[in-house]
């Protein structure tokens, strides 16, 4: 993937309102190289021994996941690929302890004419406990491979190995361990649908698909259910972490620059924990700017950063397949996330 080929699916127009500021983005545009500067350091963890130990992911393990869900075939929202998914990682979730729900809504791409069933998958633990964190990703598929050089491939079963499966593989490996995982908040594993819902590319303001119905109707109720909360104590999200595309081989994970900008702090920490556990893929610099998950979660208040390897070169191909990724780079991933869920208080 090149940023020039990603650009030309820019969905212009779209704006984030966050910290009193109005941001217009564009999807998978590269920025400058930024360091980050000693004002925005975080002081997460730093008078703290490093007393958290990651859990032992199994790559292996999270590979035949990433697998058995590519064994599927496309998992496009609203088809049976999809449904198949979905009481799979049901199943899977509850087996670990989770307690499963999903939020259901429909929604119409401006390109179709008729409106989809989509569902968010939300598999919880702790849910009792006010305070609560969110690892998410989304678990959909691109309806065509529209980076492939011939228009008359894209129609071609279009498997999503990276872009699609890495986020869910993860979290089936990481739910292994959340029962012993000594936790000191709540937290919920969210799969979003209708992220890859696309089948017209051009900037939505020239009459282009729509982005991120998932994540955006899951911001609507969470914005929703805190307004009607009444107490004392009432259910939030502390801090959010959206993992995408987080098993290419060789990849590395810079900063992302709508999530540096809006939650520079979390960046710090997560990155932080990679230096401290000599995880080099995990380089604190900022590279691109995405339009991803993530931003929904901003809009509503909620600090939330992208983990992305914004520079897989089978994005949206047919060569995005298990053979193209890695058990590895998924472990790396989720041995500094259970370290960061520790820390969380």
């Amino acid at each position: 993937m090149s940023s020039s080929r990603r650009l030309i699916i820019a969905v212009v127009g779209i704006a984030l309102a966050v910290g009193g500021g109005l941001l217009m983005y564009k999807p998978w545009q590269q920025g400058g190289m930024v360091e980050a500067t000693e004002p925005q350091k975080s002081e997460f963890a730093r008078d703290r021994a490093a007393q958290e130990r990651p859990v032992p992911f199994d790559a292996d393990r999270a590979f035949r996941y990433l697998e058995q869900i590519c064994a599927l075939g496309p998992r496009i929202s609203g088809s049976e690929g999809m449904a198949r998914q979905q009481a799979m990682l049901k199943e899977h979730f509850e087996k670990h302890g989770a307690v499963v729900e999903f939020q259901r809504f429909t929604a119409r791409q401006r390109s179709r004419k008729e409106p989809v069933a989509m569902a968010n998958l939300i598999a919880r633990w702790h849910p009792d406990r006010p305070r609560r964190v969110l690892l998410c990703a989304h678990y959909d598929t691109r309806p065509i491979a529209d980076q492939e050089p011939n228009p008359r491939d894209w129609d071609k079963p279009f498997l999503g190995a990276n872009d699609g499966a890495s986020g869910p593989a993860l979290l089936m490996e990481l739910a292994h361990h959340m029962k012993t995982l000594p936790l000191r908040v709540g937290v919920d594993f969210v799969l979003f649908d209708g992220e890859e819902y696309v089948f017209d590319n051009r900037p939505s303001d020239q009459g282009g698909d729509l982005y991120f119905f998932g994540s955006e109707h899951f911001a609507r109720e969470y914005s929703r259910r805190r307004a009607a909360q009444t107490g004392n104590n009432p259910t939030r999200y502390l801090k959010a972490v959206l993992v995408d595309m987080v098993a290419g081989k060789d990849a590395r994970f810079y900063w992302e620059q709508y999530s540096f900008g809006h939650a520079a702090g979390l960046c710090e920490e997560i990155w932080q924990i990679a230096a401290s556990e000599g995880i080099t893929r995990f380089v604190p610099r900022v590279k691109h700017a995405v339009l991803d998950d993530h931003l929904a979660l901003l809009r509503v208040g909620i600090p939330a950063i992208d983990i992305i390897d914004f520079d897989y070169v089978h994005w949206h191909r047919l060569s995005d397949n298990p053979s193209n990724c890695s058990g590895e780079t998924m472990a790396d991933v989720g041995k500094v996330l259970s370290i960061w869920l520790q820390r969380c208080r």
